[in-house]
């Protein structure tokens, strides 16, 4: 994959993303996600709605955020109290309609379950799903979710699994079928769905550019020359706002995650004969 073409066709001022711009964080944050879809193999179209997906939910940033975190926030990394005070009073004056029971406040161990990552996950129960799926103990440390490897596992795990939802990737974009505004029922519903849509779109011509192919290949850390974007470290300019996403729904396996694992099961038991 052409790494350089990729964030020319990104940067592009009429691509509908970034602009004409990137923070070496945006790019520190696509290399990640690149890399982790290079090591699955996965699809063109699925990896460009998980761009779009986490273009979105971090505001353009593409680094993990706390709840709250907007493009237009000055704090970028505020602390867990001042998330917990922000929620509070969204709630209180009825901007959180659709949240039943208050799940920032912390719990008798003194933790706060609001969303953390790149697809924010909130509630106990959700990071403890999570954290099982990828091996990673997140009720111990909820802020692990922001660790840059671990947000990007939960979200390739989550999406491509229908952990967040019930709903998959394979849903939505398989054997040559791309529905990018449905696929937002994968995080949250038809939120922002046409908007989010069109952020795919910009993701998947960038990625045609590069020449992204889905065949699965190991990654290892240095072979992969860092991009130079055009004014490393730059502020970008307008970046769209990040919706509260609601993970409520128990995890359900997508049908390409049960045919590996069937063809992984298949071929240990045919190095046995």
């Amino acid at each position: 994959m052409n790494r350089s073409a990729f964030y020319a066709s990104a940067r592009q001022r009429a691509s509908g993303i970034f602009g004409t711009s990137l923070s070496q964080a945006q790019v520190d944050g696509c290399e990640a996600i690149l890399d982790e879809a290079e090591r699955r193999g996965t699809p063109l179209k699925q990896l460009a709605y998980v761009l779009a997906t986490t273009y979105h939910e971090t505001g353009g940033q593409m680094q993990p955020v706390k709840e709250t975190v907007y493009a237009s926030s000055k704090d970028r990394n505020p602390s867990d109290e001042t998330v917990i005070k922000r929620l509070e009073a969204a709630w209180k004056v009825g901007k959180l309609g659709s949240v039943k029971t208050p799940y920032w406040r912390k719990d008798a161990d003194g933790k706060a379950w609001f969303g953390r990552g790149l697809v924010q996950i909130t509630h106990k129960a959700n990071y403890s799903k999570l954290g099982l799926l990828i091996g990673v103990d997140l009720v111990k440390d909820p802020s692990k979710a922001l660790e840059l490897s671990t947000a990007v596992k939960i979200l390739f795990v989550g999406m491509e699994l229908g952990s967040f939802t019930g709903k998959a990737l394979s849903d939505y974009i398989s054997d040559g079928r791309a529905d990018y505004e449905g696929a937002r029922r994968i995080i949250n519903g038809t939120d922002k769905a046409a908007k989010i849509a069109g952020y795919a779109q910009a993701f998947e011509r960038a990625l045609v550019a590069a020449g992204y192919s889905s065949k699965a290949k190991p990654v290892s850390g240095g072979t992969q020359p860092t991009p130079e974007p055009p004014t490393a470290g730059a502020e970008v300019g307008s970046l769209p706002a990040k919706p509260v996403a609601n993970t409520e729904r128990s995890p359900t396996s997508s049908g390409n995650w049960l045919a590996s694992l069937l063809s992984a099961l298949f071929n240990l038991l045919k190095g046995k004969k």
